[in-house]
């Protein structure tokens, strides 16, 4: 939820402050930025504290900075206060997938109830923004310190503490390698690609939007923009626990994959061509079902690549991600002003395409080893 609580408001704290859109977009960009940094050493510090540990130490860390942030009046103040939320969330969110999969005996039901959970937190979280960013901006920074505390309290007293096993520390350097394993590193390339066009969509969209509400001669205000990423994140629970595991046991993982890729990708082209709030509000909607589907296919098909341990894939796959989405927001601002309000999308209906071809590569590369190793027997 505290992911999306902030996404309505961008245009409020565009106007409230003075803030230019690309100054605005760096409170995504410059969270992620730290978050997918930060993220590679996750399993470094899980492995000599625990899991639990490092759960608690990232919540307090959010609490504080979207507590500063809440209290902030200038936007430049804001985005160095979201850089240090940015640490928080690199502790939490890596970590909370190594220990989500620890607790389960089915590891593809964990991660469909791992990126289900994302899905349900991305949908309450702009409604909630929504709600309170209309008496002020500064109400979803509070509003996340307060459900971060929550989580905090949850944690302390429902996960069990993990036991630190000494002979299973890490180097911080592990994460590092696994990114460039030749089992992972097509895999990771793709991952890097494709939330980069997944992440314009979730940080960009609100501009769009309201961008075409005015257009059409209406003002479009931070609760409307919460009622639209509410569906969509009901759209990315929907897809994650429902629609993708049923795609993924029918069709193949990896033809779900490439199949809702192409249709992630006409979305984005559409957004991009179309600035009308009709299409922009039904694009942005449908865009999460096929995000929600991809991200629990995705995980799945990276985490079971190897044999890596699973803190330091998990650090590795969330950084990268992170990575993949801090390019997104940061660079939006500037696709906006050469190429119009379509041009974001446009970028990232092509690095979609890249994924497709990428995800193709690794396939070929697995079909090859697995004959090379057959041939051996």
């Amino acid at each position: 939820m505290g992911v999306g609580v902030v996404d309505p408001i961008l245009p409020e704290i565009s106007s409230a402050l003075n803030a230019s859109p690309g100054q605005t977009e760096l409170l995504f960009s410059t969270y992620l930025f730290v978050s997918a940094a930060l993220m590679f050493f996750a399993s470094w510090v899980a492995t000599r504290i625990g899991r639990k540990k490092t759960l608690l130490i990232g919540l307090a860390i959010i609490v504080t900075f979207a507590t500063a942030c809440a209290l902030s009046g200038h936007v430049n103040l804001i985005i160095g206060f979201r850089g240090g939320w940015g640490v928080g969330n690199a502790l939490f969110v890596s970590t909370a997938l190594a220990t989500v999969l620890g607790a389960s005996a089915d590891p593809r039901r964990a991660i469909m109830l791992y990126e289900g959970a994302l899905g349900a937190g991305m949908a309450l979280g702009p409604l909630v923004g929504g709600a309170v960013g209309s008496l002020s901006w500064r109400g979803p920074f509070l509003a996340t310190a307060v459900l971060m505390a929550i989580g905090l309290i949850a944690i302390a007293f429902f996960v069990p503490a993990t036991p630190i096993d000494t002979s299973r520390r890490r180097s911080a350097a592990e994460p590092f390698k696994a990114v460039v394993d030749s089992r992972l590193s097509i895999l990771m390339a793709a991952a890097l690609f494709y939330n980069y066009g997944y992440f314009t969509l979730l940080a960009y969209a609100p501009f769009p939007v309201a961008e075409a509400s005015v257009r059409a001669g209406r003002q479009f205000t931070p609760l409307d923009l919460g009622l639209v990423f509410f569906g969509w994140g009901l759209m990315v629970a929907l897809g994650s626990v429902w629609l993708g595991p049923r795609c993924c046991e029918h069709v193949g993982i990896r033809r779900t994959v490439t199949a809702t890729l192409v249709l992630f990708t006409i979305d984005e082209i559409i957004l991009a061509t179309w600035i009308s709030p009709i299409p922009q509000v039904i694009g942005v909607i449908i865009g999460g079902l096929f995000i929600g589907i991809i991200n629990t296919a995705m995980t799945e098909i990276v985490m079971s690549a190897s044999d890596i341990q699973r803190e330091v894939a998990s650090s590795a796959y969330s950084g990268i991600r992170f990575l993949g989405g801090a390019c997104a927001p940061t660079l939006a601002g500037i696709l906006r002003s050469v190429w119009g309000i379509g041009g974001p999308y446009y970028v990232g209906a092509v690095t979609l395409v890249v994924t497709i071809a990428l995800m193709w590569v690794d396939r070929r590369h697995r079909m090859r080893r697995c004959a090379h190793s057959v041939a051996l027997q």
